[in-house]
């Protein structure tokens, strides 16, 4: 609003801009201000997001008083200040600038091309226009020499002869995503923007974040593209498909491709991306989409070794019409359930999809199938987490949202590899370690974030629960332990003190590896931090002690009181984009709905009156269960025959994979949904083709409990369906008689009745507010509540109202390296492949970055077999082996080795052990034993991005 009339507000400044009266508030910069009151002032080295620099002097301006033009960027108006923007001395300096600059550019431009070319240099070119400045013709004949292009790397080329020296490239890069690989080089007219030690940017450390292409104003950091203009036909603002931070995002459309990707500045994202999410999203366009039903031929058999190398899909299936497919899918399911019972069927949701995609499969499972025999990928990552926090604190879901590091005095990191698996949520842990945060890094191998920290615990792996006992200890025994938070908020203390007792740093170090002086130093500055907060991923959560060691984590924090306030809490960050909105929507075998107990008979009884049908009494079957009651004994009353699984591969994502994939061919009938064939399709009677993430409109929730609205972006290809038309028509066929009116297969209908099955977490969110607030974050109650990044701040979801601690003692991993099988295996995620690799690895640029499947390995342990990296190796376990080529890591500690799950010609859960945690029935998939030798045949071909006959095109 323009000041003048009355007293500005205390936070504000008045001062004048071409004699009107302006507001700034505090802190902000004469441009800033400007901008916002809608005056136009040119700027080019100022990017979204970025501090600024005033290094391109194209807003300066006039200030009474004064002898030289000020940089408005950088200065901050103070009470009265007379600023002149249209000044003929303002302005004509910044003509001269702007003119300056365009008679460097090349004679056509890069990148941000109109529709009729002209705007050829982006930014400056309309900056420019706007001013009406040209550049005179001696100016242009006098251009200096233009370096030559560099287009060493698959998604990005640089053209430094479009580059004004800005620096926004810079700031992005080592600010922003603090990736520290573009830097500012050389003297005087040889100054030039450079990557590490002037390398090409290919054969550079660049993570391909694409932040710099985003903050360039000029195209000379531009995407690749098919034409090399960015002309588009449309923009539609949506979230990202990848992992839980929930970035959003805009999909720039040209001719039903998706050309371009920009990040939004939402609330977890702030308009960062990573490589995933800006390169990884022409996945959808890959000719091997599915886009007609599929029948398996008679008499074509289930082979469950042919998962592994899937070729030509017709010589086993055939095309079908939908009717035709869906006839047979549930008529099939209705037959099993009729003879054999309603337990004898199960269903597999996805954590890729949307909230009501969840909410409408469970809800089919266990009023169309008649059982709780419903999972998805929470059992394979977050399910011993969620098992401890709900034991503990009454929630499953996260206290702090992710950025609330930038309040922490120390982070805690385990488990984790954020730089990989969620690499925009490490911007922030890595912004706040700049700032003076404090990181400590736990984890057996050594990781990106590692540079950042200001101590690593380099645990021996198997060995969490001692040291994560030791630091509770030291607490306790040096009287660090917050007295009044125990008292006032948490229960079972004594018991906890007291097992405590025997894990003493030093009883511990011999177990975990680490000296007891490093234990008790981290303890005490964990405790005497101001604020202090714990993130953790799988590789705590996937062991048989996984609920155990989340249960320390809690303990810690509980003890030291750092729970509850800003910087503080217990954030376990999720894998795929919807973990956190699955679970929520009830999509786990025990639990309805809002984690209501399905053995509650009050929560069983509200929602039989809300579906009106009966439930069964009995929790269902987890993942692993499930397929292992698939190979069952005929007489087995629960032997699972039936299989509905929504955009899950269970052939490539679970334990043990050669029984898996046993497990699933041995089933009477399979119907999978999918975008692919992929390898659990590969298996599947009927196949449904479905629709990706950008096809559809609906929410996701992300790790932070926020759940956010995405947008159809396209229309899916061919005879593909959205996934809510074909539960909505499988359900019709297993006789439910559902009707959800309106839009996109009655979505909006979809989520109100989701709301009202769980008011306690969403029942403030309309689909109305949604729409125009994009993303809220839950509990929010009512209309009024703007939601609650923050929780148990008074008090906990429990009965008593307080956090229920509960002691872990010592167990050992199921399976512990030997004589035969001296080494361990980790697996985990690359940073540019996500899950089982089935859009990734068909994706250009993230295929071209990391084609091949690799096992790290530490130097020593390569130099002891005699190997080179590249070389091919066998990996073995007692259940299978692997081929794949070594990767020299000094971060994987020696007797160790590291290998993503993404390839499925080498796939690591061939080698994984399905022994189950006993609380969480999760696998303990990041621990087990293994060899290895030299030599092997790698597998077949993936026959995914790289043989694809249109591959370069986008």
């Amino acid at each position: 609003m323009s000041g003048g009339a009355g007293e500005p507000h205390a936070a504000t400044v008045a001062f004048t801009l071409d004699g009107q009266w302006l507001t700034a508030r505090a802190g902000e910069s004469i441009l800033d201000a400007a901008l916002r009151h809608g005056f136009d002032i040119p700027h080019l080295c100022l990017g979204r997001g970025l501090r600024p620099a005033g290094n391109c002097r194209a807003c300066v301006v006039e200030i009474d008083g004064e002898r030289a033009l000020a940089a408005s960027c950088c200065r901050v108006p103070t009470p009265g200040m007379s600023v002149h923007a249209r000044s003929e001395r303002a302005r004509r300096s910044r003509d001269m600038v702007l003119e300056l600059l365009l008679a460097e550019m090349p004679a056509s431009g890069h990148k941000w091309l109109d529709a009729d070319g002209t705007l050829p240099h982006g930014e400056l070119s309309a900056a420019a226009a706007r001013a009406g400045v040209h550049v005179r013709p001696q100016l242009q004949a006098d251009r200096r020499p233009q370096p030559p292009a560099d287009e060493s790397h698959p998604a990005m080329i640089v053209n430094l002869d479009a580059c004004i020296q800005c620096t926004r490239c810079v700031r992005a890069c080592r600010e922003t995503q603090v990736n520290d690989v573009i830097g500012y080089a050389w003297r005087g007219e040889s100054t030039r923007i450079v990557f590490d030690l002037d390398d090409p940017l290919g054969e550079s450390s660049c993570v391909a974040c694409g932040e710099c292409v985003q903050a360039c104003p000029t195209g000379a950091l531009s995407a690749r593209s098919r034409d090399g203009s960015q002309v588009v036909d449309r923009q539609v603002d949506t979230v990202c498909p990848y992992c839980g931070v929930g970035c959003l995002i805009t999909c720039n459309v040209r001719d039903e491709r998706i050309v371009g990707v920009d990040g939004r500045d939402g609330p977890a994202n702030r308009s960062r991306l990573c490589v995933k999410g800006r390169f990884g999203l022409d996945y959808v366009h890959h000719p091997q989409r599915l886009t007609r039903p599929l029948i398996r031929l008679a008499g074509a058999a289930k082979d469950a070794a042919a998962a592994a190398c899937p070729g030509d899909w017709r010589a086993l299936f055939r095309e079908a019409s939908w009717e035709e497919a869906l006839a047979l899918a549930s008529g099939r399911f209705r037959e099993l359930r009729e003879r054999h019972g309603a337990r004898t069927l199960a269903g597999f949701g996805s954590a890729k999809g949307s909230n009501e995609e969840a909410y409408l499969f469970q809800k089919l499972v266990r009023t169309g199938f008649g059982s709780n025999n419903v999972d998805h990928c929470t059992r394979l990552c977050h399910a011993s987490s969620v098992t401890a926090l709900l034991e503990a604190v009454g929630s499953g879901a996260v206290s702090n949202p992710v950025s609330d590091v930038r309040d922490a005095e120390l982070i805690f990191l385990i488990g984790c590899n954020p730089t990989v698996n969620h690499p925009v949520a490490a911007t922030w842990m890595k912004n706040a370690a700049r700032r003076g945060a404090r990181i400590v890094v736990a984890d057996p191998r050594g990781t990106d974030i590692g540079r950042h920290a200001w101590r690593q615990l380099r645990f021996r792996a198997d060995s969490d629960v001692a040291m994560l006992n030791a630091l509770i200890h030291t607490v306790i025994d040096e009287g660090l332990a917050d007295a009044d938070f125990i008292r006032r908020r948490v229960e079972n203390y004594e018991a906890l003190r007291e097992q405590v007792k025997r894990f003493s740093p030093e009883a511990m170090a011999p177990l975990c590896g680490i000296p007891a002086a490093t234990l008790r130093e981290v303890a005490r500055a964990f405790a005497r931090a101001r604020s202090a907060m714990i993130l953790w991923g799988m590789g705590v959560s996937q062991h048989v002690h996984g609920t155990d060691n989340a249960r320390c984590l809690i303990a810690l924090c509980a003890v030291t009181g750092q729970i509850g306030r800003p910087g503080t809490g217990l954030h376990p960050l999720r894998g795929q984009n919807n973990v956190q909105g699955a679970s929520d929507a009830g999509l786990i075998p025990m639990m309805l709905p809002g984690y209501q107990r399905i053995s509650d008979p009050a929560a069983r009884r509200r929602f039989e009156d809300f579906w009106r049908l009966p439930l069964d009494e009995r929790p269902g079957y987890t993942v692993v269960e499930i397929l292992n009651l698939a190979l069952a004994a005929e007489s087995d009353p629960d032997k699972v025959r039936g299989m509905y699984i929504m955009g899950e591969n269970p052939a490539m994502s679970d334990p043990d994979l050669n029984h898996a994939r046993q497990a699933l061919a041995s089933l009477r009938h399979l119907v999978v949904q999918d975008l692919f064939m992929t390898e659990t399709a590969w298996l599947a009677d009927v196949v449904l083709p479905a629709s990706a993430w950008l096809e559809k409109t609906g929410t996701v929730t992300n790790t932070d409990r926020m759940l956010q609205l995405g947008r159809r972006v396209l229309q899916p290809p061919g005879d593909a369906r959205a996934d809510l038309w074909i539960v909505q028509r499988m359900a019709r066929g297993l006789g439910l008689d559902w009707h959800y009116p309106g839009e996109e297969c009655g979505v909006a209908a979809v989520f109100e009745e989701m709301r009202q099955a769980m008011p306690s977490l969403i029942g403030g969110i309309s689909w109305q507010r949604l729409q125009q607030q994009g993303s809220v974050t839950y509990p929010c109650l009512d209309a009024d509540d703007p939601g609650q990044p923050i929780v148990f701040i008074d008090r906990f979801p429990t009965a008593s109202g307080r956090l229920r601690l509960v002691p872990a003692d010592l167990v050992s991993a199921d399976e512990t390296p030997d004589a035969d099988y001296p080494f361990v295996l980790i697996t985990g995620r690359q940073l540019e492949h996500w899950h089982t690799g089935s859009m990734t690895r068909r994706t250009r640029v993230l295929d071209a970055i990391e084609p091949l499947p690799t096992v790290a390995l530490n130097g020593s342990d390569m130099a002891a077999l005699s190997l080179r990296p590249g070389d091919l190796v066998t990996v073995q376990s007692r259940r299978g082996e692997v081929v794949m080529h070594a990767r020299a890591d000094a971060g994987t500690p020696a007797g160790t080795m590291f290998m993503p799950f993404a390839y499925h010609e080498a796939a690591a859960n061939l080698l994984t052990n399905a022994a189950l945690d006993p609380a969480a029935r999760i696998p303990e998939l990041k621990y087990c034993a293994v060899r290895l030798r030299r030599g092997g045949r790698i597998g077949a071909a993936t026959g995914y991005a790289r043989t694809a006959p249109d591959a370069d095109a986008d």
